[in-house]
C-alpha cells in the first residue's frame, strides 16, 4: 500500500488513490457474485430446480429466490454493525468472507430438483438468503472514507470509482456464461457448464475480502476511519437522529435502481421465453452495452463535478422517464429493437449510477455516515432492484410490455421527488 507521509509516521496520510484501489477491488468482486447468481436466474435455475413447473412460472419463482438476498441485506448490515461493535472490524469482515464463500460454493455444489426434490429449492433460498446477510457484512467504509478524502472539486470523480464496479462484473460475468453456452451442449451446461461461474465467484470474493481486510486493518486505515468517525453506531440511535435521511437516500438513487436490473436480468428472461434471438448474440450485446456504461460511469464523474451531483442524478432520471415511454416499443421491437434497448439502456444505467452511491450521505455528518450509508445503500437495493426481474416479467407477461415503461418511469418520478424533498429541508435548514 502507497501511503503519503508528511514529516512521521504518525502523521502518514491514506491518499484518495489508495482508498479508491480498495473500493474498487471490493465492489468488482461483489458485482461479479451478484451478476453470476443472477444470470444463472434467468439462464439455469428455471430448469435445474424448477423442471416441474412451465418455463415462465420457473423463471417467477426463480428471480423471487433472487430477491431473497436483497431482503436480507439490511438485516445482515445490522448484525454486523452489532458485530463490529462488539469486536472489531477484521473479525467482522472475516465472518463476512466465510459465510460468503461458504453460501456461493453452496450453490456451486448444489444438486437440482431432479436428485432432492424440494430439499434443493430448501437449500438454494438458504444460500441465497446468506448471500445477502454476508454483503451487508462486507461494508467496510471505505466509500465513505474516499469522498470524505476527496478533493471537493473532484467528489463526482472519485465516487464513480467504485461504481465501475458494475459494469466490469457483469462483463466478466456475461463473457463467462456466454462461452460456456457456446461451447457445451445444452445438456452439459445444465448438467455441469453452469457451476464454474459459482467456483470463480467463490474464488474471486475470497481473494478480494482478504485484499480489503488487508487494507482496513492497517494502523493507517484505522487511524483515518477514526478520525473520519466512521464507526458503527445503533441503528435505533440512527433512525430516531436521520431516520428521513436514510428514506430520502434510499429514494434518491430509484431511477438508477430501478434501471439496473431492467436492462441486465430481465431482458434475459424476456429473450428465452419470448424471443427468437440466441442468448449468446443477446449476452454479447449486453457485453458491448456494459462496455459503453462503464464509459458511462467515469463520464458522470466529470459531469457531477461540473453541474453537481443532484442536478445530474436529476437530469438523468428525468431522461429515464423519457426512456420508459419508448422503453416497450424497443424491447417489442425484434431483435434490432430490442438491442438498442440495451444499448441506450445501458449508458443511462452507467451515467446515472455512477453518482448513485452516497448522493445524499452528507446529511448524516460524521457521527451517522458510516451506518447510514451501509442501510441507504440496503435500502435503495431492496427498493428499487430487488423485485424488478420478478415484477418485470411477471406483468409484462400477463398484461404487456408497457409495464416495463410504468415500472422505469416510477422509479424516475421517486428520486425527483426525493431530491426536490432532500432539497427543500437544505433550504429550510
Amino acid at each position: 500500500m502507497t501511503v503519503s507521509v508528511h514529516g512521521t509516521d504518525s502523521h502518514a496520510e491514506v491518499a484518495p488513490g489508495d482508498i479508491a484501489v480498495g473500493v474498487v477491488i471490493g465492489r468488482a468482486s461483489e458485482y461479479f457474485d451478484f451478476f453470476v447468481y443472477g444470470i444463472a436466474s434467468a439462464l439455469v435455475f428455471p430448469s435445474v430446480f424448477f423442471p416441474h413447473l412451465g418455463k415462465l412460472e420457473g423463471t417467477l419463482w426463480s428471480f423471487a429466490i433472487f430477491a431473497l438476498a436483497f431482503i436480507s441485506r439490511p438485516f445482515g448490515t445490522i448484525l454486523f454493525m452489532w458485530i463490529q461493535r462488539r469486536w472489531d472490524r477484521s473479525t467482522k469482515l472475516t465472518i463476512a468472507l466465510f459465510l460468503l464463500g461458504t453460501c456461493t460454493a453452496g450453490i456451486a455444489f448444489l444438486p437440482g430438483f431432479a436428485k432432492i426434490g424440494a430439499l434443493s429449492l430448501v437449500l438454494l433460498s438458504v444460500f441465497r438468503l446468506g448471500q445477502g446477510v454476508a454483503l451487508g457484512g462486507s461494508w467496510d467504509g471505505l466509500p465513505s472514507l474516499l469522498a470524505l478524502n476527496a478533493p471537493k472539486e473532484r467528489r463526482g470523480w472519485y465516487a464513480m470509482l467504485g461504481q465501475l464496479g458494475a459494469p466490469v462484473g457483469f462483463i466478466i460475468a456475461a463473457a463467462l456464461f456466454a462461452y460456456l453456452s457456446t461451447a457445451l451442449s445444452r445438456q452439459d451446461f445444465l448438467d455441469w457448464g453452469w457451476r464454474y461461474p459459482f467456483f470463480a465467484a467463490f474464488a474471486l470474493n475470497v481473494v478480494a475480502l482478504f485484499a480489503r481486510l488487508r487494507l482496513v486493518v492497517t494502523h493507517e486505515y484505522e487511524r483515518e476511519l477514526g478520525e473520519q468517525q466512521l464507526e458503527p453506531t445503533p441503528v435505533m440511535e440512527l433512525f430516531n437522529a436521520k431516520g428521513r435521511h436514510v428514506v430520502i437516500g434510499a429514494f434518491a438513487a430509484l431511477a438508477s435502481y430501478a434501471l439496473f436490473h431492467i436492462v441486465t436480468i430481465f431482458p434475459l428472461s424476456w429473450i428465452v421465453l419470448y424471443s427468437d434471438q440466441s442468448v449468446t448474440q443477446f449476452l454479447i450485446v449486453q457485453i458491448i452495452g456494459a462496455t459503453l456504461a462503464a464509459g458511462a460511469v467515469v463520464a458522470s464523474g466529470w459531469i457531477a463535478d461540473k453541474f453537481g451531483r443532484p442536478r445530474t442524478l436529476a437530469a438523468l432520471a428525468a431522461a429515464i422517464a423519457m426512456f420508459s415511454g419508448f422503453a416497450p416499443t424497443l424491447l417489442g421491437g425484434g431483435n434490432v429493437g430490442q438491442d438498442v434497448f440495451i444499448l441506450v439502456g445501458f449508458v443511462l444505467l452507467g451515467l446515472s449510477y455512477g453518482q448513485a452511491a452516497g448522493s445524499v450521505t452528507a446529511n448524516f455528518g460524521a457521527k451517522y455516515r458510516y451506518t447510514g450509508a451501509a442501510l441507504t445503500s440496503d435500502l435503495a437495493w431492496l427498493i428499487g432492484a430487488a423485485f424488478a426481474p420478478l415484477v418485470a416479467l411477471g406483468l409484462c407477461a400477463h398484461f404487456g410490455l408497457a409495464f416495463v415503461g410504468v415500472y422505469l418511469l416510477s422509479g424516475a418520478v421517486c428520486t425527483m421527488a426525493a431530491l426536490g424533498v432532500n432539497r427543500a429541508l437544505k433550504l429550510r435548514s
